[in-house]
């Protein structure tokens, strides 16, 4: 697997810094249209969690949005290499376009200084390191600028802008908090009702029960997801926890096989519990200010392997390694988090999101 994400990575790089500058060139021949906006993203097929609330409120404002989100592996080549053409045709004369994680053909030319790049990203807080801070991010034999032309990159409180402005290798300022655009519909009241009907329509047995939700990261690098969790079997007693609890399990969108289509977030409002390990799941479930556990039995070799910015032992929750240790915490209760140190990690890492986070990025974003 590593050869072969080593020659996807090379392939990459071709394509970045020969075939889509060539395209950009020729299409930038036209006027930029300040109006036009693009939202583009390579994993899913539709706008994500992170756009839809700053797409309405742009739509609002008079903005001409246009859709290019693309789930390119699961594409055709040929298709997907026609989906990024015409990408850098729109590029080219676009006067903001909004990503919300790696999209390769935004950082892929010289830029016109008119059109603004503007990066959601798709999690808040800090936790596992990322960018060019870890290799199972960004390999070193990589040839490109993975982040180059980005503007803005919004992030959900102050303690994140110089971790990620370093990680990204961005110049100081470009990492704004804004607070993150998907928080917004998290605190909804509406949408939080609207998510736990549809839950016990599709779920009537887990009507009366406790609801625990799995919701596992990965590690190593995304063209060879593992979780040592999932590959050991030590799962497994999340499904043994008797009929007073329900088990939902959702993985890290790079674990899931078939065509599981499963909404995390849509499963934070329905969830009593959360468990999960490295994932930043953890802080968009903090706006619920509803118990949490770290199930890590792997956190020796991550923290060797990839490391923290911030380590999770150090987050209001216990934070397990061994099974049955899990098994017994969640039967016996014993999980509840202090309520100042609850506040005090929300403050820390997503301080910045207050239910209005939409408004303040298109702000910035029209600002640059």
């Amino acid at each position: 697997m590593k050869k072969f994400f080593k020659t996807k990575q090379k392939i990459k790089s071709v394509v970045q810094n020969e075939f889509l500058p060539r395209i950009y060139d020729k299409a930038k021949k036209s006027p930029v249209d300040p109006k036009k906006v693009i939202f583009a993203d390579a994993h899913s097929n539709g706008l994500t969690d992170n756009m839809i609330p700053v797409a309405r409120a742009l739509k609002k404002r008079g903005y001409n949005v246009k859709v290019m989100c693309r789930d390119i592996g699961r594409m055709k080549s040929v298709d997907a290499m026609s989906f990024m053409r015409q990408f850098m045709i729109e590029y080219a004369t676009s006067g903001m376009i909004f990503v919300s994680s790696y999209f390769l053909p935004v950082s892929s030319c010289e830029k016109r200084t008119e059109t603004k790049v503007i990066q959601l990203w798709h999690s808040g807080g800090l936790l596992k390191k990322m960018g060019y801070d870890t290799t199972d991010d960004i390999p070193e034999y990589y040839k490109g600028d993975v982040t180059k032309n980005y503007d803005l990159v919004t992030v959900s409180a102050p303690v994140c802008e110089e971790v990620w402005e370093s990680a990204l290798k961005l110049k100081p300022g470009t990492a704004k908090s804004t607070g993150i655009a998907r928080v917004d519909t998290l605190m909804d009241k509406r949408w939080q009702e609207r998510c736990r009907e549809k839950f016990f329509n599709e779920h009537n047995e887990a009507l009366g029960k406790k609801v625990v939700l799995y919701a596992p990261s990965f590690s190593g690098n995304a063209a060879d997801p593992k979780c040592a969790a999932l590959r050991s079997g030590q799962d497994r007693v999340l499904y043994e926890l008797g009929d007073d609890w329900y088990t939902v399990f959702a993985p890290h969108p790079l674990m899931r096989t078939g065509k599981d289509s499963i909404n995390s977030t849509e499963l934070l409002p329905v969830a009593d519990l959360l468990i999960t390990d490295y994932s930043s799941i953890v802080f968009d479930y903090a706006v619920y200010r509803k118990p949490f556990v770290l199930y890590c039995p792997d956190i020796e070799s991550f923290r060797a392997e990839r490391g923290f910015y911030k380590d999770p032992e150090t987050f209001p929750c216990r934070l397990i390694t061994d099974p049955q240790e899990l098994k017994e915490c969640i039967l016996s209760g014993d999980y509840d988090i202090d309520p100042e140190a609850y506040e005090a990690f929300w403050k820390e890492y997503m301080g910045s999101c207050d239910g209005h986070a939409a408004e303040r990025i298109v702000d910035a974003a029209i600002a640059l």
